[in-house]
C-alpha cells in the first residue's frame, strides 16, 4: 500500500486524528459500501486477534467458549417485553429467503440472550449443572441512527464478546458480576488502559437486568468510552424461559443468570488512549510486529548485514516474539516513519559499524536509544515499553479526572474531562445536574482513589448523603 509521509493531524484533534490513523496505519478501511459496516485490514486484524486471544486466555480459565445461531425466530425474541423494548428500533429483520416470504420473521442478533436462553432452558435440568459459564465472540448488528463511527458506534459490531451464566441464587449471581469486573480489569490491565468502574443509574441499565457495572475509559478529547458491561439479570429471563434447576430437595427453582461483554471498542480504546502525534502506540502484548529490524546498508558490506540481520530475526523468533525484517528498497528514515506511525514498540538498527563492536541498536517507541548486546535483552526491553506505555496512559488519564463539589465545577471540568462528584442517586437531581452541566451522570458507587477523595461530601444539588458518581460527556 502506498506509503504516506505528510503528517497526521495532532492527536489533539481527536476527531481527525482518529480518522486518519485507521487509514494510515491499515486498521479499517470505511470505504465499504453500507453506512456503519467496515472492513478490518489485516494489519488492524492482527491487532484485533492478539487482543482477543488475551481475552480468551483470561475467560478460558473458568468458562468455556460456544457458537450460537446469528438468526433469532421473531417469537423467542418477542418474549421479554423489557428487553425487547430496549432494542426494538435497532433490530434488523429478515423477512425472505430468496424470492419467498418466510413463515417466521428472523431478527439479526444486536444481542444473544433471545437465542441463547431457550437452549438454556433445556440444558439446565439440575443444581449439579450449575454454575454454567459460556461465552462467544461474534458478530451482531444493530440498525444505529447516531453517527457511526469505526470500532466505536457500529451497525455491524463484529466482534462482541458476550458471556452468559447461570447460578442457583441472587448472591452467586452477584458474585459472577464481580467476577467478570475482575476479569474485565485484568484484560484491561493487560492493554494499559486504565478504567472507570461505576454502576449505571436504574434508568440506563441493561434491559431486563437487576442492576449495570460498567467499565469506562477516558479517551484524548475528554469524552468517555463505554469499553465493557457486566449485568445482574436476576430471574428476568429465566420467568421467561423457563430456565429452571432441581435443588438439593428435589424442588424446582427458577435459575439466576448475568451476562457481560466486550466489543471491538477495547481495540478502540488501545488506539486512542496510547497514540500520539506520530500515530499508534501498542502495547507489545497486542502489537502485531513487536520487533521491527532495519538492516543499514553502507558500502559493499550489504550480504555480511543481512546475513546478521537474517541471524537477528530467526533468534528473535525463537524466543516468540513478532518479528519483522525490513528489506524494502526504501531510506531508513522512510522505514522508521512507516513502522513508527504503526506502532512497532521496539526498533532494532544493525549495520557495519554494528557488527564490528558487537553490538545492535535498539530505539523504543518513544525514540529512546540504547544499545544490545544479546536478543536476550530484548524482552526485558518489551517488558519495560509495556510498563512505560501503561504509566503514560494512567498519567493521561488522571489529568483528566477531577473531584468536584458543585455544579460551577462540573461544568468546567466536563469541558476537557470527566467530573467525580457526591449524588444522592435521586433522577431529579441527576436531570439538574445533566442539565445544568451538558453532560451525562454516566454512574455512581464510582470505584477506586477518586471516588475516596469525595470523603463525605454531600449531593451536589441537595445536600443529602451521596455517593461518587461520574459524569462527563461521553460517545
Amino acid at each position: 500500500m502506498e506509503e504516506k509521509t505528510d503528517a497526521l493531524p495532532p492527536i489533539a484533534d481527536f476527531s481527525a486524528w482518529y480518522n486518519e490513523i485507521l487509514r494510515r496505519a491499515e486498521i479499517m478501511d470505511v470505504r465499504y459500501p453500507v453506512k456503519g459496516l467496515y472492513v478490518w485490514y489485516p494489519f488492524g486484524f492482527a491487532i484485533r486477534k492478539n487482543t482477543y486471544n488475551r481475552l480468551r486466555e483470561i475467560l478460558d480459565v473458568d468458562h468455556q467458549e460456544t457458537l450460537f445461531p446469528l438468526l433469532i425466530p421473531d417469537y423467542e425474541f418477542m418474549k421479554e417485553a423489557e428487553h425487547i423494548k430496549g432494542f426494538e428500533e435497532e433490530v434488523y429483520w429478515v423477512t425472505h429467503g430468496g424470492l419467498s416470504e418466510l413463515d417466521v420473521k428472523l431478527a439479526l442478533r444486536p444481542t444473544s440472550e433471545t437465542a441463547i436462553y431457550p437452549m438454556y432452558a433445556l440444558w439446565v435440568r439440575s443444581h449439579a449443572d450449575l454454575p454454567l459459564k459460556l461465552y462467544q465472540i461474534v458478530n451482531t448488528f444493530r440498525y444505529e441512527t447516531k453517527h457511526t463511527r469505526p470500532l466505536i458506534r457500529l451497525r455491524e459490531i463484529t466482534s462482541f464478546k458476550e458471556a452468559h451464566t447461570v447460578h442457583c441464587t441472587w448472591e452467586e449471581a452477584a458474585a459472577q458480576v464481580e467476577e467478570a469486573v475482575r476479569l474485565y480489569s485484568v484484560f484491561y490491565h493487560d492493554l494499559g488502559v486504565p478504567i472507570l468502574i461505576s454502576r449505571r443509574p436504574d434508568w440506563d441499565k441493561f434491559p431486563g437486568a437487576d442492576y449495570t457495572i460498567a467499565v469506562d475509559c477516558i479517551m484524548p478529547d475528554g469524552k468517555t468510552l463505554q469499553i465493557g458491561t457486566a449485568h445482574h439479570l436476576g430471574t428476568h429471563f429465566s420467568k421467561t424461559y423457563n430456565i429452571t434447576y432441581e435443588d438439593t430437595a428435589g424442588e424446582q427453582q427458577l435459575a439466576y443468570q448475568t451476562c457481560y461483554g466486550i466489543s471491538e471498542r477495547c481495540i478502540a480504546s488501545v488506539i486512542s488512549v496510547h497514540g500520539d502525534d506520530t500515530g499508534l502506540v501498542l502495547p507489545p502484548l497486542v502489537a502485531p510486529v513487536q520487533v521491527v529490524i532495519i538492516p543499514i546498508i553502507i558500502g559493499k558490506r550489504r550480504d555480511e548485514v543481512m546475513a546478521a540481520a537474517e541471524t537477528l530475526a530467526a533468534d528473535l523468533k525463537a524466543l516468540g516474539i513478532r518479528v519483522e525484517l525490513d528489506t524494502r528498497d526504501m531510506r531508513p528514515g522512510a522505514k522508521y516513519y512507516h513502522w513508527e506511525l504503526h506502532g512497532v514498540p521496539l526498533r532494532l538498527e544493525i549495520g557495519p559499524r554494528d557488527i564490528d563492536a558487537g553490538t545492535i541498536v535498539a530505539v523504543d517507541r518513544f525514540k529512546e536509544k540504547c544499545q544490545i548486546r544479546s536478543v536476550n535483552e530484548v524482552i526485558p526491553l518489551l517488558d519495560e515499553i509495556q510498563a512505560t506505555i501503561s504509566r503514560h496512559a494512567e498519567d493521561a488519564a488522571s489529568g483528566k479526572i477531577t473531584i468536584c463539589s458543585g455544579i460551577e465545577e462540573i461544568k468546567v471540568a466536563v469541558e476537557s474531562g470527566v467530573a467525580v462528584a457526591s449524588w444522592c442517586g435521586d433522577r431529579g437531581c441527576s436531570d439538574l445536574i445533566e442539565a445544568e452541566t451538558d453532560a451525562s451522570l454516566l454512574g455512581s458507587d464510582l470505584r477506586g482513589p477518586h471516588a475516596e477523595k469525595l470523603g463525605g461530601v454531600g449531593c451536589v444539588v441537595c445536600g443529602k448523603v451521596g455517593k461518587a458518581a461520574l459524569i462527563g460527556r461521553s460517545y
